[in-house]
């Protein structure tokens, strides 16, 4: 049995024919727009018209999504943020090492140059720290006697000098700072070639040059430079900077303060200088020292010449005990007078070097030529 609808809903054409109505219509749709763009009006004007209804469907899966992604979003940026932290720590400490190592780089080519400058042979070495007595003003660097380090060495750097070598232990060298108020360098004024001493102070933080006349030309901002005059510094190394001249009409000698060219404090490398001085020998520590020897030479020989007469008087007091042990054998004897009188004369006209033995003779030999002469008298 076919199914028919009802005469009620039968109205119109079939459906066959609407379905290809619209199918027909569909297509030429299709080719119209797609060659001609005759729908571009339409499409706006129903996009314009239904957009809110869109967003007012879209609403409840906005809210779901917004509140997982609000979720994952927190988690993810707590997560960030902690690494990012971590790495901008890295970083930061990174360019603190980078800018502590470029400056090291430049310090130590510096040195490196100011090596190659002095064309001596020079030691680098780390300043360890500084000695535990408050007044005075010393650090040990990490060198000492097993890297040929000598007492009197300099120690400078890049800038100039900063100190001296005072002690030397096998490993470590203590240096006595130029600031110190014991320490002492011989420097020249550049501009005039004034030559006078510098010291350190109290404070510890400037320098004392001393024995400036009055009348000599100095004036702020000269360089001072060391002399080379004690045989220890090398001529030419910067030291300091005139920093105040005072003049007192009431003294012979000006104050002046310098300040230190190099970074006393500051430095962490600096260069140990071997500095041998090429300059001729003292001539009075050369007589002084000649005059010395003939003093020794003068003392050893009086030494010899008295171990010479002790051993002569030795041999002396030997001598006579043998001529008094044979006297008797030879005394004349009192039977004969005569012949003991001629001896008694012809002793008497022997040198006195052949009667010493005699004068030395023992007692008996004394009294029994007493007795010879007695008899000869009669």
């Amino acid at each position: 049995m076919e199914y028919s609808p009802p005469p009620l809903f039968k109205q119109g054409p079939s459906a066959l024919a609407r379905l290809i109505f619209f199918v027909v219509l569909s297509l030429t749709l299709l080719v119209s727009d797609a060659r001609f763009k005759t729908l571009d009006i339409v499409r706006g004007v129903l996009g314009a018209g239904l957009y809110p209804l869109q967003r007012a469907a879209l609403v409840p899966r906005d809210f779901f999504m917004g509140a997982a992604d609000l979720a994952v979003t927190s988690s993810t940026l707590r997560t960030e943020n902690t690494q990012l932290h971590a790495r901008n720590l890295q970083l930061s400490q990174q360019a603190n090492e980078a800018a502590s190592l470029a400056a090291e780089n430049a310090h130590l080519r510096a040195l490196l140059q100011l090596s190659q400058r002095i064309g001596a042979h020079t030691t680098p070495a780390d300043i360890q720290y500084d000695t535990r007595d408050p007044f005075t003003q010393k650090v040990v660097i990490g060198v000492g006697s097993q890297q040929s380090i000598q007492n009197g060495s300099p120690v400078l750097t890049e800038d100039g000098v900063i100190g001296q070598v005072t002690r030397v232990f096998p490993m470590q060298s203590e240096v006595t700072l130029v600031t110190d108020k014991d320490q002492a360098v011989p420097v020249e004024v550049v501009r005039t070639g004034l030559r006078s001493v510098i010291y350190g102070t109290a404070k510890g933080d400037l320098l004392d040059l001393r024995f400036v006349p009055i009348s000599a030309d100095l004036q702020v901002g000269d360089e001072l430079v060391t002399s080379g005059l004690d045989g220890i510094y090398p001529q030419g190394l910067p030291v300091a900077k005139v920093l105040r001249v005072d003049k007192q009409a009431d003294t012979a000698f000006a104050r002046v303060v310098c300040l230190p060219l190099a970074a006393v404090r500051g430095a962490r490398q600096v260069l140990v200088l071997h500095y041998v001085p090429q300059v001729p020998p003292n001539p009075i520590a050369a007589e002084e020292a000649a005059a010395a020897e003939a003093k020794d030479a003068k003392k050893k020989a009086a030494k010899g010449a008295d171990k010479k007469s002790d051993k002569k008087a030795d041999d002396a007091k030997g001598k006579p005990a043998a001529a008094s042990g044979a006297a008797p054998a030879v005394a004349p004897s009192p039977a004969k007078p005569a012949t003991n009188g001629a001896q008694a004369a012809a002793a008497e006209k022997q040198p006195a070097q052949q009667q010493q033995p005699e004068r030395k003779s023992g007692k008996s030999l004394r009294e029994e030529a007493a007795k010879a002469v007695e008899q000869g008298g009669h």
